[in-house]
């Protein structure tokens, strides 16, 4: 992949989502709050050191949504599970999600993005499976088709045969049979397509030495 997204920190997600909400009112000729407070239509909403609950349900849902932003990035729909399962109303909710959408606090493109990075880096996951993952966080699908398009299936082999470099040598030992399942199976679990799980247990086990007569025996053409 040609392109990397950060996940924003702790600290720095809660400071973009104030300055987010500062800037959004100098256009619209409001001052911003001093001592960390956020308003917006002449109501109030204290930050994380606030000095009393919030009077409306909107005043409530921002408050909602800062509070999980801060903690690490979201989707809308996350966000809107959040709220309702916190009893906002939804009219309230519909009016705050689309302002924080307005503002750029909400993403779920760059949501998206980040997420393939993150979890393929770290976790060696397939396109299949960060697809899967991203639906059940409710990302649409034409912004899931975007992020996951963009781990190719070049880097995706690369990713698959490093996973099974480094879980050939727990397997050493074992008799042929298990080893092909295991290196498999961990490589299906992590979403890939099973013709190339089996290319590169293939590659892997005849490069280590094993015999490809033997292996072909034992599994179908990938």
């Amino acid at each position: 992949m040609t392109r990397r997204t950060e996940w924003p920190d702790s600290a720095g997600f809660g400071s973009a989502a104030g300055d987010a909400e500062n800037r959004s009112r100098r256009n619209r000729g409001a001052a911003p709050e001093e001592d960390g407070a956020v308003t917006d239509g002449g109501g109030s909403l204290p930050s994380r050191a606030g000095s009393g609950p919030p009077r409306t349900p909107e005043e409530q849902a921002r408050a909602i949504c800062l509070r999980l932003l801060t903690g690490s990035a979201r989707t809308r729909r996350q966000l809107a599970d959040a709220l309702r399962e916190r009893g906002i109303p939804d009219e309230a909710a519909e009016e705050v999600l689309a302002r924080f959408e307005d503002v750029g606090l909400i993403d779920d493109a760059a949501f998206a993005d980040a997420w393939v990075e993150s979890r393929h880096h770290g976790r060696g996951l397939a396109r299949r499976a960060l697809a899967r993952e991203l639906r059940t966080k409710g990302v649409d699908s034409a912004l899931i088709d975007e992020a996951v398009g963009r781990l190719d299936a070049e880097q995706e082999e690369s990713t698959a045969r490093e996973l099974v470099a480094r879980k050939l040598r727990t397997t050493r030992g074992l008799d042929r049979d298990k080893r092909l399942r295991r290196l498999a199976g961990m490589l299906a679990r992590k979403g890939y397509p099973e013709g190339l799980a089996l290319r590169v247990v293939r590659r892997a086990l005849e490069e280590e030495g094993e015999d490809p007569d033997l292996l072909d025996h034992h599994l179908p053409d990938a």
